[in-house]
């Protein structure tokens, strides 16, 4: 089993309030949660106006199928035109199965 964790930073440009801050973060989780099978949410930055972190994550088989979910996902918040992604980090965890359970 292999665990993919992605955190991202946006910007929001032309945002003026939290409320429309909101308002877009919530088009973007949504619509990431009812296409990909992922756990998503604003993970930091929440005064900010123009600013936000969001971080994600997908389990899989492999590597290969975990890393292409992730991919799948970033190109899909970049293609809803929303927000600009500025920073982006990746990590990948590895639970080696031990005697019928996972270990980690």
């Amino acid at each position: 089993m292999v665990v993919g964790i992605c955190h991202i930073g946006v910007v929001i440009h032309d945002n003026h309030s939290l409320k429309g801050k909101r308002k877009v973060l919530k088009r973007v989780l949504e619509g990431v949660k009812n296409r990909f099978n992922v756990s998503i949410s604003e993970v930091g930055s929440q005064d900010m106006w123009q600013r936000a972190e969001i971080g994600f994550s997908a389990v899989g088989s492999s590597r290969h199928v975990v890393n292409a979910t992730i991919d799948k996902v970033i190109n899909f918040i970049e293609g809803l035109h929303l927000v600009e992604i500025v920073e982006q980090e990746v990590e990948f965890i590895n639970c080696p199965l031990i005697k019928g359970r996972y270990h980690i």
